[in-house]
């Protein structure tokens, strides 16, 4: 007799980190086969996606609009985490490795995420509405940080190729933080109401009562990250519950 799905699941999120962690201890260093690669690159993704799943449990109790910034943290370790460790095993030939990266993630959110969520609420039925403030806000910022890192270089001509000398990079850098930090204070802070959805929020929390995901208790939120039990969504309003 098979385990019930929420025994699986439970169980697939409390033994992915650790069976990821204990991978990369014995692998570290070490030249391996092709086949155990692609092993350890299946563990990865597996934990990668157990790491999301704890994220977005953390994002949904806090609400928005600081959710949305739990997830964009996550997912930014997670990826700059990789980015460094290819990098450091190989750092001939991977020099552009990061610049390639955002281009991916800027086309990737740009085209393949924004673009999927308009064709699937147009295909549900409807006209897709989105709050124009909030979105001129992140795209004026995503275009301005594109702007530093992937098109001045290219006009630079202080250092051979399109590459930035180190005053330059560390004025990019500086000033991207800069723009960064400013939009995650309108979002957070100043003008929060730009990145909610268009509907009814009687208490001004950023949580929203008619959404089919409910709001997970602290003691859910809290554990998340580390608890072996599976938090369970639903879709009919009943309050999230760890699984037994």
């Amino acid at each position: 007799m098979s385990a019930p799905p929420t025994l699986r699941r439970r169980t697939y999120h409390a033994t992915a980190p650790v069976l990821a962690l204990v991978c990369l201890t014995l692998s570290w260093g070490r030249e391996l086969p092709m086949w155990l690669l692609a092993i350890l690159g299946l563990v990865l993704a597996a934990a990668v996606m157990s790491a999301v799943h704890h994220a977005e449990v953390v994002a949904v109790r806090v609400g928005e609009p600081y959710g949305s910034l739990v997830l964009a943290v996550a997912v930014t370790i997670i990826e700059v985490a990789l980015i460094v460790t290819l990098m450091i095993s190989d750092p001939v030939g991977t020099e552009g490795l990061a610049r390639d990266t955002v281009f991916a993630a800027l086309m990737i959110t740009c085209n393949g995420i924004v673009g999927l969520s308009l064709l699937a609420r147009t295909l549900r039925g409807g006209e897709a509405t989105f709050n124009p403030a909030g979105a001129v806000a992140g795209l004026s910022a995503i275009t301005i940080i594109a702007t530093f890192s992937l098109v001045l270089p290219s006009f630079t001509t202080s250092s051979d190729g399109p590459t930035l000398t180190a005053t330059q990079l560390a004025f990019a850098a500086l000033a991207s933080l800069t723009i960064y930090l400013l939009f995650v204070f309108v979002q957070a802070i100043r003008h929060h109401d730009y990145f909610l959805p268009d509907v009814d929020d009687p208490d001004g929390d950023g949580y929203l009562e008619d959404e089919h995901i409910a709001r997970p208790s602290d003691r859910v939120a809290l554990t998340a990250g580390v608890a072996s039990k599976r938090v369970s969504t639903s879709r009919t309003g009943r309050p999230w519950q760890a699984s037994a």
